[in-house]
């Protein structure tokens, strides 16, 4: 064989064997956090600890730190206006431009109190898995400009509990962001913040405390807040109330703060399903609103009924951590495994 030749079979073979893995089902541990459907067609899974798969409408790519990504845990996935799809890690951000996976590295950290909203931000929680770092100084989130990630430090005294880590961002409104710590949801419009925590809302031992895990805001403008613990906060105009606690959906149990063994208003009968443990929130195309539990399934809201949806309805998992509606307006559920609805049934993707 020609010199030329063999060089060629090798470079060949360091491709094939440095590729991403390719299959038709995900890790079977894989816990399913994040979803994007993008510009390409493409849909995206972030998981808990296995990377994060795209499925091109044939079969499923898996990426992981062995490919460059910046974690094995993808939080959040978003795409950019170029249609770079962007992944938040455990710890540090990548995007994918359609070829390669690169991880950025560079951070601004010079303008902390310096907060921007321009409509192609995109923002992300800080470098740290949980807290922050010596760089950051204090709790807070990065905002992509277009050109570089800037830290900007909340404006509140140390608002989020648990080292100021952030849970959940809810970036699709172009005049707001909204973002969730576990001690509360900050809200900024360019202009004002608004801080939504357990001072604002006179929380005590029997309300319980927060734990947010989500934040979502709809197309009616209402703001969901779902926690671990004492379930969704919802803000409707001028008014917040306790959506779980008034619907008798609520347990008194962990995170939720006060004694585990009374009894309060709002308290589902022992026994009964809860709304208390949410982490996931997101509305379809008919406008329902979709809740993502871990132990009871997902519960849908049209209005003025909430029904859960269990395994008898074909969804065969009761942890749901991610809920998102795609470009042809399909609902997709990710949990332990991946699942979309057709108005009636819960079918298995992968």
């Amino acid at each position: 064989m020609r010199p030329a030749l063999v060089l060629q079979t090798l470079l060949l073979a360091c491709v094939l064997l440095n590729a991403p893995a390719q299959s038709q089902t995900l890790h079977p541990d894989a816990v399913v956090r994040s979803v994007l459907h993008d510009a390409r067609g493409n849909y995206w899974f972030g998981t808990a600890e296995h990377g994060v798969y795209r499925f091109d409408g044939d079969s499923l790519t898996r990426f992981t730190k062995d490919d460059r990504l910046v974690s094995n845990q993808v939080r959040s996935l978003v795409e950019d206006r170029a249609g770079r799809v962007w992944f938040e890690g455990a710890s540090g951000i990548s995007t994918y431009d359609g070829h390669a996976i690169t991880t950025l590295v560079d951070r601004d950290h010079t303008a902390k109190s310096a907060w921007e909203l321009n409509p192609d931000d995109l923002w992300f929680k800080g470098d740290e898995i949980v807290g922050f770092n010596r760089a950051e100084g204090s709790p807070g989130v990065y905002r992509y400009d277009g050109e570089a990630l800037r830290y900007h430090a909340f404006p509140f005294a140390n608002p989020s509990g648990n080292n100021g880590s952030v849970t959940g961002i809810d970036q699709r409104r172009p005049d707001r962001v909204w973002i969730a710590t576990y001690g509360g949801v900050i809200g900024f419009d360019g202009d004002s913040f608004t801080l939504i925590d357990d001072a604002t809302l006179g929380h005590t031992d029997e309300t319980g405390y927060f734990h947010a895990r989500v934040v979502f805001e709809d197309s009616q403008e209402r703001l969901w807040i779902g926690n671990n613990g004492i379930g969704v906060i919802l803000r409707e105009g001028d008014t917040t109330i306790n959506f779980t606690q008034a619907r008798g959906l609520s347990r008194r149990g962990r995170r939720s703060g006060g004694q585990t063994d009374v009894p309060r208003l709002g308290d589902a009968p022992p026994g009964q399903p809860t709304l208390h443990r949410v982490f996931a929130i997101s509305e379809d195309a008919e406008g329902n609103i979709w809740f993502g539990t871990v132990e009871e399934g997902v519960w849908r809201f049209d209005g003025e009924t909430l029904r859960q949806f269990t395994d008898e309805d074909g969804l065969e998992t009761s942890i749901v951590t991610s809920i998102y509606t795609d470009r042809n307006g399909t609902t997709w559920f990710g949990g332990e495994g991946v699942f979309t609805f057709d108005g009636t049934r819960f079918e298995r993707q992968f």
